[in-house]
């Protein structure tokens, strides 16, 4: 990914506590966008959170399994809308935003 380019970040919202053949839901996401080769993924833990069809989730500085993930993936369009398809048949409960993103500065390998 070259600086100064025009992206998109794909955000997933899911619970920590998710599962896809035996393993959790985020860990199967990174697998996927790695196997298609997308630039790169990351998976952010929340310490508290809420939706609209839940409670609040989470006390601050305690541990929680209830609460929420976001798996965050930055790459051109194409690129995301080949993890779409995947993630439409493995999502049941969870929020799925695009949003565009200018890239600044990428990391090295």
């Amino acid at each position: 990914m070259k600086q100064g380019e025009e992206r998109k970040l794909l955000r997933i919202f899911i619970r920590e506590d998710s599962m896809y053949n035996d393993r959790p839901l985020f860990v199967a996401i990174i697998q996927k966008a790695k196997d298609l080769q997308l630039a790169g993924a990351t998976v952010l833990r929340g310490i508290m959170g809420y939706t609209a069809s839940s409670g609040l989730a989470g006390k601050p500085m305690h541990l929680s399994e209830e609460l929420h993930v976001v798996v965050e993936i930055v790459d051109n369009e194409a690129n995301l809308d080949k993890i779409v398809p995947f993630l439409e048949e493995t999502i049941s409960d969870g929020l799925i935003t695009v949003e565009p993103v200018y890239v600044v500065k990428s990391l090295k390998k």
